[in-house]
């Protein structure tokens, strides 16, 4: 990128500089409870620690863009070519092994647009849940409540909670939220698949 002074970057949405980001392949521990055990039968085991390195790959290596407010800008690529990791470190859900990144702007991210709902709360309870969670104030939910439940088309269901609703309702109640927080920059990853083609189009409108 060419040199810039930070009064400069005021048009600047999005920025990506030399982004790498690694993983490691294999075994994932949610708890101690599975992750003690493990690490007790590598000692046992005189597991070589070369073993690790072996299984680690990077997901992006060197991934550099620049977009201005107003622009859009879109990745394709197959299965597995890292556009969902590089969203997810553009919205904070994860950090970049190497490299810096600049996000301008009050930002959404339409990704997993159910990560953060609770199954035992009502439509109307996660609303407030998950609409805190994307960055919304109470009083900005109560001011858009009436128009994500029209979005949603989920009026019967509001009151229900979200553990009986089907993975197409369930969806389409995440990305009704997502889609008011009126944000300056929007990530988008594949979530308009979600429900039938009268939702679709509700969504791509």
């Amino acid at each position: 990128f060419p040199t810039r002074r930070s009064s400069d970057l005021s048009d600047i949405a999005l920025r990506m500089e030399h982004v790498y980001k690694k993983f490691r392949k294999g075994e994932t521990y949610n708890s101690l409870r599975d992750l003690i055990p493990a690490l007790t039968g590598r000692m046992f085991k005189e597991q070589e620690l070369d073993d690790h390195d072996k299984r680690e790959f990077w997901a992006l290596q060197d991934i550099s863009f620049e977009l201005k407010h107003g622009e859009s800008f879109a990745m394709i690529g197959q299965n597995g070519a890292g556009k969902s990791t590089a969203l997810k470190i553009l919205s904070r859900i994860m950090k970049p092994t190497k490299g810096n990144m600049i996000v301008n702007g009050r930002l959404s991210a339409l990704i997993e647009v159910t990560a953060g709902f609770h199954a035992d709360l009502t439509g109307m309870e996660n609303i407030f849940l998950h609409g805190t969670i994307l960055g919304m104030t109470r009083k900005e939910i109560e001011r858009k409540l009436d128009q994500i439940i029209a979005f949603s088309g989920l009026e019967e269901f509001i009151n229900t909670p979200v553990k009986r609703y089907s993975s197409g309702m369930y969806a389409r109640l995440g990305f009704a939220i997502a889609a008011h927080v009126d944000p300056e920059v929007l990530i988008v990853d594949e979530v308009l698949s979600v429900g039938d083609y009268v939702f679709q189009q509700r969504c791509m409108d």
